[in-house]
């Protein structure tokens, strides 16, 4: 951290990217060890509205934390922020906060669009400050290796914002499939066909040539930060709809597919994919302007994995469904339940299935043949408080960024094979590149706009 500041450029970052994604414990840096001793984390939450509003008050309710500075592009977030955390400093950009609270503060937590979550949470891990940030970890598959690499340099704590892998039922999840409790994994079939979700996703309208000026309480140029510019237009980006648009979110898949992987990934201890290849809509797919700017409303990705231990044979597949794309019904009705969970994973082993609804219990089927078994005594956890507690040196984070990176890549390697649909796509991780179709790897980094490149930490 010592040393002039660089810019890093195209290159720089190509190459450094390429390294093979580092795994292994965080260890708890200074900044840790100094809030340990006085008992308090001096946060700083970066977003405020929306889900930003949530976290804000999962962090203010820790007994431990005081919240000294927030951040947010929208004056009407930050006004409903100030009043509920009266006495912080405010800011509506980012890099301004950490020019001037970086001696004050310990942690901060990134919920903010997809598209500056790495140039956020890259400045947070060069001033050695603890980070929280929002699923996916970032928006392209380099930013995920690079914030990986960075985080576990940095030695600092790391949580991504995975809250239902902190619960009872993922936790659970993760042992029995630890245990053999299904045998040998041959299949697993993930999927989030949630009520609206294709509605969130609809075509809200062609890109607009011209914009209009935005309201008094929005900062747009901050707001589209390293994303290209876009005229400002209601409705269209801000505050919601921002996940259908490749600028700025990583579409269904990227947004969700975090959740619903966790258990699977660690309980699996799975490595990168050997392939991917993805399904999507037919009309998205026969469209140039949609394809070209929108994330399709429903896609069918196929990851390749290498096998281990866990699983039946040397390579395992792992589908996911979205939209209007669902598991087979054969898999479906395994489950005999009312309704088969919208949100949800189902791993098909050598003796039975094990079903993990998002955000509930697992169900070992057939549920007759395994009625007797135990669920084990687990706490209760706050995936948020976890955090704070790790940054004050008491426990260890659910899910750090050394082993929620790699899945994280995994996850947005299949958002990539959603832009080539059809074409099945071989993944060489430690090149970081595609060994059999090079066209593909554009979408693996972006270019930045203009006055917003990443600086090296």
């Amino acid at each position: 951290m010592k040393g002039k500041q660089r810019l890093l450029s195209r290159r720089e970052f190509v190459a450094s990217a390429a390294t093979a994604a580092i795994a292994g414990p965080l260890i708890l840096s200074g900044a840790a060890q100094a809030a340990t001793g006085n008992r308090k984390l001096n946060h700083a939450c970066i977003g405020v509205g929306g889900m930003g509003f949530h976290d804000l008050h999962q962090f203010k309710n820790h007994p431990n934390v005081q919240i000294v500075a927030l951040c947010d592009v929208d004056a009407n977030n930050l006004k409903k922020a100030a009043e509920l955390i009266p006495g912080a400093r405010i800011y509506s950009d980012w890099r301004e906060l950490f020019k001037n609270e970086r001696k004050n503060i310990d942690s901060v937590n990134v919920t903010v669009p997809d598209h500056n979550h790495f140039a956020i949470a890259m400045e947070a891990l060069r001033h050695g400050k603890h980070v929280y940030c929002q699923k996916p970890m970032c928006h392209d598959v380099a930013e995920v290796r690079m914030l990986t690499q960075a985080a576990v340099r940095a030695g600092v704590v790391t949580q991504l914002g995975t809250q239902i892998a902190s619960g009872k039922g993922d936790r659970t999840a993760v042992r029995w499939i630890k245990e053999g409790i299904i045998g040998k994994i041959k299949h697993a079939y993930l999927c989030s066909n949630r009520p609206g979700a294709i509605d969130t996703y609809r075509l809200v309208g062609p890109r607009p040539a011209q914009g209009q000026e935005a309201p008094a309480s929005l900062n747009w140029d901050l707001w589209i930060g390293t994303a290209p510019m876009r005229p400002y237009s209601p409705e269209i980006y801000h505050p919601v709809k921002w996940r259908a648009w490749q600028d700025f979110g990583t579409g269904w898949s990227g947004d969700i597919g975090c959740h619903i992987f966790d258990a699977v990934w660690k309980g699996l201890g799975l490595k990168p994919p050997v392939s991917v290849v993805a399904e999507v809509q037919q009309s998205w797919k026969d469209s140039p302007e949609r394809r070209a700017d929108t994330w399709p409303q429903g896609d069918h990705i196929t990851w390749m994995f290498p096998g281990n231990n866990y699983t039946e044979k040397e390579i395992l597949p792992l589908e996911w469904f979205d939209g209007a794309f669902y598991p087979p019904q054969e898999i479906r009705s395994l489950y005999t339940g009312e309704e088969y969970p919208a949100e949800s994973a189902m791993l098909i082993g050598t003796e039975g299935a094990l079903l993990i609804p998002h955000g509930g219990m697992p169900v070992l089927l057939p549920e007759d043949k395994f009625k007797a078994h135990a669920i084990p005594e687990l706490e209760e956890r706050n995936h948020y408080h976890h955090f704070v507690d790790a940054c004050l040196g008491e426990t260890k984070t659910e899910s750090h960024f050394a082993q929620t990176g790699p899945m994280t890549e995994a996850i947005l390697l299949g958002t990539v094979a959603i832009r080539v649909p059809g074409q099945l796509l071989e993944w060489d991780t430690v090149n970081m590149k595609f060994s059999n179709y090079p066209g593909a790897e554009k979408y693996l980094r972006r270019q930045y706009r203009k006055g917003w490149e990443v600086k090296r930490r």
